[in-house]
Order: C-alpha cells, then sequence, then structure tokens
C-alpha cells in the first residue's frame, strides 16, 4: 500500500466509483496535491480489492465493461489507522529553477525563457484554481458536505501559485539588470537581506 493507494481508497470512502470515475477525480481533485500518472492510477482499486480493503463489482452498461469499487469495512478501518499517522511534508520539483540555478552554462536568454515559461505554466494552472474556487465560493461544488476539508489544501494551493508568480515578478526584474553574460552578474546585497528577512518571518508566524 502506498500514499497512492490511500488517497484511492480516500476517495472510496465518499462513494463508489468505476475506475475511469476514479482516474477522473483524482485528476480533478488530486493531481495539483498528489501527481501520478494516470497508468498506474488503474492498477490501484485491484489492489485494493486484494488488500479486502475494497469490492468489485460489474457496473457494464451495454457492450461495455466496467467495474464499480465499494469501500469494505475493513478498508475504513485501514484508511483511519493511515490518517492517524502523520504523512511527509511537501517536496518540490521544479526544472524550470534547475535550469535557472546552472544557467552559468548557459545564457541570460535560458534564464528569461525559464522564467517565461514559469510564467505560462502558474497562469495555466491557477485559472483552473481560480474557476475551482468560485465554484465553492457559490456553494456549486460536487461535494459541499466536503467544503470545510478541501479549503484547507485549496488554500495551499492558491498561496503556492501566488507564491511563484511572485517569485517570477522578483527574478523577472533581477535579471532585467544582469549582462548578457550570466557569469558577470553581480550579487544583489538588497534582494539578500530581503532573503533573509523572509527566512526569519517563518518561525515567527508559526509562534502564534
Amino acid at each position: 500500500m502506498t500514499t497512492t493507494s490511500y488517497a484511492i481508497l480516500g476517495l472510496l470512502a465518499v462513494r463508489p466509483w468505476t475506475t475511469h470515475e476514479l482516474v477522473q477525480q483524482v485528476d480533478r481533485s488530486l493531481r495539483r496535491l498528489w501527481p501520478r500518472a494516470q497508468s498506474k492510477l488503474y492498477e490501484e482499486p485491484k489492489k485494493l480489492v486484494a488488500h479486502g480493503y475494497a469490492t468489485a463489482s460489474d457496473d457494464s452498461v451495454g457492450r461495455r465493461p466496467r467495474t464499480r469499487y465499494t469501500i469494505t469495512p475493513k478498508g475504513r478501518r485501514a484508511l483511519a489507522t493511515w490518517l492517524r499517522e502523520p504523512g511527509g511534508g511537501p517536496v518540490l520539483e521544479f526544472e524550470q529553477l534547475v535550469k535557472i540555478h546552472f544557467a552559468d552554462s548557459g545564457s541570460k536568454a535560458d534564464v528569461v525563457a525559464n522564467l517565461d515559461a514559469a510564467r505560462t505554466w502558474v497562469l495555466a494552472q491557477n485559472a483552473e484554481n481560480l474557476a475551482t474556487a468560485r465554484t465553492y465560493l457559490a456553494g456549486q461544488s460536487d461535494f459541499p458536505q466536503r467544503a470545510p476539508l478541501n479549503q484547507l489544501p485549496g488554500r495551499f494551493i492558491t498561496e503556492f501559485y501566488v507564491t511563484v508568480a511572485r517569485w517570477i515578478d522578483w527574478a523577472t526584474a533581477i535579471v532585467d539588470t544582469w549582462p548578457d553574460d550570466v557569469s558577470d552578474a553581480p550579487f544583489n546585497v538588497t534582494a539578500a537581506e530581503e532573503g533573509v528577512a523572509l527566512a526569519e518571518q517563518v518561525e515567527r508566524i508559526l509562534r502564534r
């Protein structure tokens, strides 16, 4: 059982789903928190059945075979046990940032191109995020009983996108002043002081 297994089990705790519905719901509700390849998701419900955490029933439509999965009491107990154990913290994976990190083997144009790509990415991601947030605000979400819980990760995702957008704006202003050869770029002391001040805020915030 992996985190993905338990995530699927958590969705089954909401209601029974077919495999296709599960994959669609993971894309809607979990992709930004726990991205996984769709091909792997199709195997997870079978794993839950093998563990006795779910049952599979035939739900075919016409000639199209379809299986519907339902959580079992054993599955609910397993999910509750897993939820009691604190999970791991976030892991950042940001290829554009890695390329910027090694841009001294490239050029200023490479840095600018990656900043532009990051800008395109966050605008596209936040467009979906904003539409979802407006749906919840209007009381039109698919599972209104889960709105209080969904609000917590939703706010994290929103603040993450805001952080990325602010960083792009800040980094673009810095890079605009650089020469074409990034090896000759000056170290910005003011920006470094601002960075220290920001890092010092973390402990103060969590003391409240």
